[in-house]
């Protein structure tokens, strides 16, 4: 069971992280995040 919640957490992590990069950095401005934000972003969303 482990193992499935951990794939489940990194295949969320992954489509965070490609939504917010399809953004242009004017959306990303708008939003208040950064390129560099991105990451830890992601974390917190599967947390």
């Amino acid at each position: 069971m482990n193992l499935m919640r951990s794939y489940s957490n990194w295949r969320r992590y992954r489509e965070t992280v490609n939504e917010l990069n399809r953004l242009s950095q004017r959306e990303l401005s708008d939003l208040g995040i950064s390129r560099s934000d991105i990451p830890s972003l992601a974390r917190r969303a599967i947390g």
